[in-house]
């Protein structure tokens, strides 16, 4: 089936092409590979798919000129392959034809480098960047707009490999593209220091590689990923391109395979995609009917195609090798802008060039390195010269190059017309792409004092979030479907999306209830590189969203801060699933994530700011259900800055120091009330472990004295960590029980006078 409706009017012509298609002699299809005999069932079927599909354009074709000739317009026909029939009779020209030779070589010396690499570090993926070659050379070598000498500019065209285990496909490309990658590079794949980690990585200060849009590897975060660039895109487009000037109008393209699409992750983001109606995203499915285990028939049977249909996306199936066709049906995705991201099903053969090895499950690995020097003669490179580029590649990426550069000219004319036109938001632009901000120490002196009585500090936070989103014009926020207990929404903001009262401007996400999706489209937002994205939901939930948020860490991705509210077993009622008492340990295990549990209204205006301020990782914040006292005792500002230290003197002892009291969020309250009667005890408030480990010596010295032994901590969830700082911890080490908040914390120790008596029995 060619998944294309076909009028009645037409059948009768259809009769005379399957006609036709059954005189082919037996073998016809396997030689339009140009393969040997397949070497299992599963690579026949798909080889037979692949090359009656090839076939089917032009019978399509036929069949349409036959129909238009008696007045049938081939309105209804479906184009799944990406190509309106008729367009298979055009003539090709000689320059076409030209360029088409020139991708085909450009894949095959692709091939060739990835085969090098890998045999070289006899380890990697050889699978994907084989059989993925045609794609490739389409995209960097027709289809998308860059510079490599600028690859960070704004309007580029975004590539994001979310099957991130093939990424020499992307090295290769990225060199013979003409990046910042040098061959040196390519031959150093998954070495220490290199620019060719196993898996790609974001830029950051563990490396630097250009081209690579983000950190991909866990199946379905790329795609996921790229639905974020695609809204972040979307959300230009509405700020910042005015009648009389576009500058912003780039694509977002993501190859994947079939583990993205099994991950769970990548159906959440594809239904907020299509929901949104985010038709700048292209999908490029990687369909190879192989898995690491087995073939994939093992462990799928659907249709993915009617499944993205019923998303609501615009859907193709093609032969992935066919170079014209991946091209036609590319541009025609690209010239597409009716509201429905769009899916490319590419048919292509996993490994292809490796005899031994294509079309199994073997060529997903390094297995293939033995065949590398017999799998470059078939494909006639060089055997004795690695990592060869012929200079007819190097001319051809060249001119590649020039007509890039040449719309990149015209688009920094474009910039300087608009720029001149709108000063201010051109400012405003400008400061989002740089990511400037004022310093902490200087925002929070912009905040107001809170005056705020006895409250929950998820509330307190719905009173910055308006400040931050006034002092950082370019911060956005969203929810999976919490707004109204997270309280994180952003007045008179507007909400981002398509219908209803939604617009692409507004600064209010809903990602539905999708926290995994949640988490890879912040992501995308900020490897995108325009905005600040927070989002929110239950802290129990973080689990559903975590590994989004190991990679944004890693990656060092500061543009992205998280809202966990409801932080512990004071959540009462709804009881130990919705208790939460080892996540937020959970959470400051992760390197490069700062987790913030204020204790007090002053605290979260410190917490926050932190979160659009930090510029090495994301920030978690953690904030409470029920209400916590305020510590007015102290200075609202002298708390503000304490807390940017992440600990502070909250209560200094009267007499000679005893006993040292170390509490964080909504326990600090009960510390303060049991250090009233001790005056040699001394209340230090910790609302970020990861900050006060960064302070000088002097300053942690000052706060926690060696010569102190006696520490007692306290916070309402495990006690593991705590003991870094404390000989005693009165913490909760068990799953908590359904009742009233107070009830839950008295009964499990949370209050002053427990801790009053702990201290007591302290020698």
């Amino acid at each position: 089936s060619t998944h294309t409706h076909i009028p009645s009017q037409v059948n009768s012509h259809l009769v005379c092409v399957i006609s036709t298609l059954s005189s082919f002699p037996s073998g016809s299809f396997r030689n339009s590979f140009g393969r040997s005999p397949c070497l299992n069932p599963s690579s026949f079927r798909q080889s037979l798919c692949c090359s009656i599909m090839k076939f089917s354009s032009i019978a399509l074709a036929t069949v349409f000129f036959a129909a238009k000739a008696q007045g049938f317009t081939g309105s209804s026909i479906k184009p799944r392959f990406g190509v309106q029939a008729h367009s298979v009779l055009k003539m090709s020209t000689a320059t076409e034809t030209d360029k088409m030779a020139a991708l085909a070589t450009a894949a095959d010396e692709a091939r060739g480098l990835a085969m090098d690499s890998i045999a070289k570090a006899h380890s990697g993926h050889m699978g994907l960047p084989l059989g993925a070659a045609e794609i490739g050379a389409v995209l960097y070598g027709s289809q998308m707009t860059y510079n490599p000498k600028d690859p960070t500019w704004i309007n580029r065209d975004r590539f994001i490999l979310s099957a991130g285990h093939g990424s020499m496909f992307v090295y290769s490309w990225l060199n013979l593209a003409g990046f910042d990658l040098p061959m040196e590079e390519v031959k150093n794949f998954r070495q220490h220091h290199s620019m060719t980690p196993g898996h790609p990585e974001f830029p950051s200060s563990e490396h630097n590689t250009p081209g690579i849009e983000s950190t991909t590897g866990p199946l379905g975060q790329g795609v996921s990923n790229a639905v974020g660039f695609a809204a972040s895109e979307k959300m230009a487009e509405a700020l910042y391109n005015t009648n009389d000037h576009k500058i912003f109008d780039h694509h977002i393209f993501t190859l994947a395979g079939d583990g993205c699409f099994q991950e769970g992750v990548s159906a959440e983001a594809a239904a907020f995609a299509a929901h949104e109606k985010l038709d700048n995203l292209i999908v490029l499915y990687d369909a190879n009917e192989v898995t690491l285990d087995k073939m994939a028939e093992y462990t799928q049977s659907e249709d993915i195609i009617k499944r993205y249909d019923a998303y609501g996306w615009e859907t193709y199936e093609i032969d992935g090798h066919d170079l014209e066709t991946v091209e036609k049906t590319i541009a025609a995705a690209k010239a597409s802008n009716n509201g429905k991201p769009k899916f490319i099903k590419c048919n292509t053969i996993i490994g292809k060039g490796m005899e031994e090895t294509e079309g199994t499950n073997a060529a997903h690995g390094e297995a293939g390195v033995p065949y590398v020097d017999k799998a470059k003669e078939n494909l006639g490179l060089p055997v004795d010269e690695k990592w060869f580029v012929s200079a007819g590649t190097r001319d051809f990426f060249s001119e590649v190059q020039k007509t890039n550069a040449a719309a990149y000219g015209e688009w920094q004319k474009t910039y300087s017309a608009w720029k001149e036109a709108n000063p201010a938001l051109a400012k405003q632009l400008e400061d989002s792409v740089a990511d400037n901000v004022m310093p902490a120490e200087d925002m929070i002196k912009e905040i107001p004092e809170l005056k705020s009585g006895a409250e929950a500090t998820r509330v307190s936070q719905n009173k910055v979030i308006q400040e931050i989103s006034r002092l950082v014009p370019h911060y956005i926020s969203g929810s999976a479907d919490l707004h109204g207990s997270t309280r994180n929404y952003i007045d008179g903001g507007g909400n981002f999306g398509s219908g209803l009262d939604k617009t692409y401007a507004g600064k209010n996400l809903y990602f539905g209830i999708r926290e995994h999706a949640m988490g890879s489209i912040m992501n995308g937002f900020a490897y995108h590189g325009l905005f600040k994205v927070s989002g929110s939901t239950f802290l129990v939930f973080v689990d559903y969203f975590r590994a989004t948020l190991r990679v944004a860490a890693l990656s060092e991705l500061n543009r992205v801060s998280y809202i966990l509210t409801h932080d512990s077993i004071g959540v009462g009622e709804d009881g130990p699933t919705h208790q939460p008492v080892e996540t937020v340990s959970g959470l400051r295990v992760i390197p490069n994530l700062d987790v913030f549990r204020p204790a007090d209204a002053e605290e979260t205006v410190a917490a926050m700011v932190h979160s659009v301020t930090h510029k090495k990782g994301p920030t978690a914040l953690i904030f409470s259900r029920q209400n916590v006292a305020q510590n007015d005792d102290m200075d609202y500002m002298a708390r503000r800055e304490g807390a940017l230290k992440g600990a502070y003197i909250a209560k200094k002892e009267t007499e000679d120091l005893d006993v040292i009291i170390i509490a964080t969020g909504s326990e600090v309250q009960h510390a303060l009330v049991a250090a009233k009667d001790m005056p040699g005890a001394r209340v230090v408030s910790m609302p970020c472990m990861e900050l006060y480990e960064r302070q000088s010596d002097d300053y942690k010295e000052s706060v926690l004295p060696s010569s102190c032994t006696k520490r007692v901590a306290m916070e309402a969830g495990v006690s593991g960590l705590w003991y870094k700082y404390a000989s005693k911890v009165v913490g909760v080490d068990r799953f908590g029980f359904s009742a009233p908040g107070d009830i839950v914390m008295k009964e499990l120790g949370m209050t002053a006078e427990n801790l009053a008596s702990e201290i007591a029995s302290m020698s």
